[in-house]
């Protein structure tokens, strides 16, 4: 009977033995699991060179071999640096070119539109003017020679119209008179001073005539002022 006692300590220790052996067999499930995975993956690994490595056939086995794999991979690093600073370079030489090309256009264009707006402005002109044509049309707008009943070209008398001979333009006529009465005397020439002094005479008088423009007609203003105008033209041509 004494033999079947057992001690609290020892007890004790069977039991735990017993939580141990359970919580192992709870276990066992999982370990199998994991061993199955690891069983698994081992043909995937030698499919890509029976290890860990990449193409390397697993690790380095010795130092040398692991410095020849870095220095493999930074010469394969800088070697797609280089194709990327290449590939980059010639999309740079493209887009100059492509900017380049952009410009030329833009400038040829600016040309041509310039060219067709002369071409049309050309067009509206008509030919230019020729030499022959400038001295004509300016005969054509220069005033009317005086007749010789208004300026005799012997005496250098001159006949103004009615308007002009009143006596606020005397000063002018008098001194017009000695003007051209000079110029006949020396057949028909003058000296530039008396030619200056005929066409600041003239301006002078054309003046004083326009302050008053409101106490004449129409038609005896227009009258005298072209007759004026004429008057000043003579001083430029030949007499008779």
């Amino acid at each position: 009977m004494a033999s079947l006692t057992r001690s609290p300590d020892r007890t004790l220790r069977g039991i735990r033995r017993s939580g141990h052996a359970r919580r192992a067999a709870r276990m066992l499930p999982t370990g199998v699991g994991i061993a199955v995975l690891v069983g698994g993956m081992l043909p995937a690994c030698a499919q890509w060179g029976g290890g860990w490595g990449f193409n390397r056939g697993g690790y380095a086995s010795t130092a040398g071999q692991a410095a020849a794999y870095g220095m493999s991979e930074v010469l394969r690093a800088q070697g797609y640096q280089n194709l990327q600073n290449s590939e980059a370079a010639k999309n740079w030489e493209e887009a100059k070119t492509l900017e380049m090309q952009n410009r030329l256009r833009w400038t040829e264009t600016y040309f041509d539109m310039r060219k067709v707006n002369r071409e049309a402005r050309a067009a509206e002109r008509g030919p230019p003017v020729t030499q022959e044509q400038a001295i004509r049309w300016a005969k054509m707008a220069a005033p009317a020679r005086l007749k010789t009943t208004d300026l005799d070209p012997v005496t250098g008398h001159i006949n103004y119209p009615l308007l002009l001979t009143q006596d606020i333009y005397s000063p002018y006529r008098d001194r017009l008179d000695s003007l051209f009465s000079e110029r006949a005397a020396s057949g028909g020439s003058l000296r530039y001073e008396q030619f200056q002094d005929i066409q600041k005479t003239v301006a002078d008088f054309i003046e004083v005539l326009k302050q008053r423009v409101n106490e004449y007609n129409a038609g005896d203003y227009g009258v005298a002022r072209t007759f004026l105008n004429s008057l000043a033209n003579e001083a430029r041509q030949p007499a008779g």
